[in-house]
């Protein structure tokens, strides 16, 4: 397994729209391997491939305390969406900035496991927020593209003004 580079927010390349995944091999048990390691040692419960520049329909999620419950979503479908909720999001993209979202409460979700078998999932609270959260990345959207622009552009110059002063 090895630690994959997340993409920083705002990175063009989070914008590309992932393609579905054909084949179930090896490479993609790799991949999610490395994409639980990364999502765990960035204290994440949610990542997306479109994160770590591979721009396939693969998410890894584990909301677990334990974090020992991964979820693997390949080729991943909302089906149902119903209710109307709020929530404070943040993500590994976009580190240190929480901003309030509004989602559907409850999704039910048609994918893939790792090994190819599908299944469906009803989904609400956290799970149902992370899953259409994740989803947007594979369709080319960040969180803080729910907000306004003036919203954005502060961000964008929070996180721009952050990597000048790492280097």
């Amino acid at each position: 397994m090895a630690l994959l580079n997340i993409l920083q927010y705002p990175d063009e390349r989070l914008h590309t729209i992932a393609q579905p995944v054909e084949e179930f091999d090896d490479k993609i048990l790799a991949l999610v391997a490395d994409m639980a390691e990364t999502m765990y040692q960035a204290r994440g419960i949610g990542l997306a491939a479109t994160q770590v520049n591979v721009h396939k329909q693969v998410v890894v999620m584990d909301l677990s305390e334990e974090r020992d419950q991964l979820r693997v979503f390949i080729n991943p479908v909302i089906t149902h969406k119903e209710g109307d909720t709020e929530f404070e999001e943040g993500c590994l993209s976009v580190p240190g900035i929480y901003e309030t979202v509004h989602r559907a409460e409850r999704v039910t979700v048609e994918a893939y496991d790792e090994h190819g078998e599908k299944f469906v999932l009803e989904a609400d609270g956290l799970l149902a927020i992370c899953i259409q959260h994740e989803l947007d990345h594979l369709a080319g959207k960040v969180f803080v593209e729910y907000l306004s622009s003036l919203k954005q552009n502060r961000i964008k110059t929070k996180l721009k003004k952050r990597a000048r002063e790492r280097m």
